[in-house]
């Protein structure tokens, strides 16, 4: 099955492997794990509803958790891996002959960004605490080689939550095999080309629905995804000094609730694809924004975006609705999961799974970790 070239999401398909030995090979393959919906799967998505536990798996949706870097040793490990080299190369299908990219050195501006202006995609430049919130998730696949998500900080009790996409964290799989599970997760919130302004944090834990735990012969991961289960929570490790990681980036709150139609919708993102396809603008150097309004995918229309050029790497990243342009703040109803090839719809536009019942489970699990850190 072919992979769209722009497809959002910061996993590999079936085809990866063998890409990354065939060095000479031209790379046309994008890094994702949400395959395309067919139409068997739009015709049976119910209609939209976030609350819903759409889907014809018979189990009930329950919390899958996996444990990450839950020493001193590990963690330390951990950032020692990711060197500013490392991150600027995460996602390259042969990072053995791309070439490190140039840092992005778009001037700030001060200005506050219009209310409501459009913005199908350019580099953030407005600063505000979006920029400490949000920032690039690094993993390592099962394979050995590394890849990128985005994801945020939100409110919560213990002061440690993330929320990034599930297709992030794991494919479709038992989650007690080696392989379904990324490894190496490392979230360095305000990343800008090749640094880490507020540091890095590894994962202690982190949690996805258990439809991801679905047999692979039978349930592909744009089943799960169209079915509105692509969210996944995790609980950073606190920074060296013993700051949760709110009490240093700040946060941005998280709200789970029916989509309004037409609603006004920020997006943002850490596109990476570019390192693959020369036709793609974005290697992950800088956040990206869109902004616009909000609709639902004809073909998942479980799935709401906004119109948005983002590539691979974006996965993950929030779709804040209420978002106030001058402080840099909104509420987090959604993460990018997918873009027009897979959820249709009108050409560039970037979905997100709505956060229903399903992510309140996850989050309040997440939230409650505190004997953890």
């Amino acid at each position: 099955m072919r992979t769209p070239p722009h497809r959002p999401c910061g996993h590999q398909d079936s085809t990866r492997r063998a890409l990354r030995h065939a060095i000479g090979a031209t790379v046309a393959v994008s890094a994702a794990v949400v395959a395309l919906v067919t139409p068997t799967t739009a015709a049976n998505a119910a209609p939209h509803n976030p609350s819903s536990t759409s889907g014809s798996a018979a189990e009930p949706d329950t919390t899958t958790t996996h444990s990450g870097a839950t020493t001193a040793q590990e963690r330390s490990r951990i950032n020692a891996y990711w060197t500013a080299e490392r991150m600027k190369l995460a996602g390259a299908l042969v990072p053995e002959i791309t070439p490190v990219p140039e840092d992005d050195n778009t001037p700030d501006d001060p200005r506050p960004l219009p209310v409501n202006t459009p913005d199908s995609g350019a580099v953030w430049t407005h600063r505000g605490a979006v920029e400490k919130s949000v920032g690039r998730l690094f993993f390592t696949f099962s394979d050995g080689y590394d890849g990128s998500c985005t994801a945020t900080v939100v409110t919560s009790a213990n002061r440690s939550t993330v929320i990034t996409a599930a297709h992030c964290l794991r494919g479709v799989g038992s989650p007690s095999a080696d392989d379904t599970w990324n490894h190496n997760f490392y979230f360095v919130p305000g990343y800008r080309n090749g640094t880490k302004p507020l540091g890095g944090f590894s994962v202690r834990t982190m949690a996805t629905s258990s439809r991801w735990d679905a047999d692979p012969d039978t349930t592909e991961s744009s089943d799960v995804a169209a079915a509105g289960y692509d969210t996944g929570l995790l609980v950073a490790n606190p920074a060296a000094g013993g700051r949760p990681i709110a009490d240093v980036t700040g946060s941005q709150r998280i709200g789970f609730g029916q989509p309004v139609e037409d609603e006004f919708v920020h997006a943002f993102g850490y596109p990476n694809y570019g390192l693959n396809d020369p036709g793609d603008k974005y290697v992950g150097s800088r956040m990206i924004h869109c902004a616009g309004t909000s609709h639902p995918g004809p073909k998942a229309p479980l799935l709401w975006g906004e119109a948005c050029d983002m590539s691979a790497g974006s996965s993950g990243g929030p779709h804040l609705a209420h978002f106030d342009t001058r402080t840099g703040t909104g509420t987090v109803v959604g993460v990018t999961t997918t873009d027009e090839e897979l959820a249709g719809g009108q050409n560039p536009t970037l979905y997100a799974t709505r956060l229903g019942d399903s992510a309140h489970r996850l989050y309040e699990w997440a939230q409650s970790r505190e004997d953890l850190l």
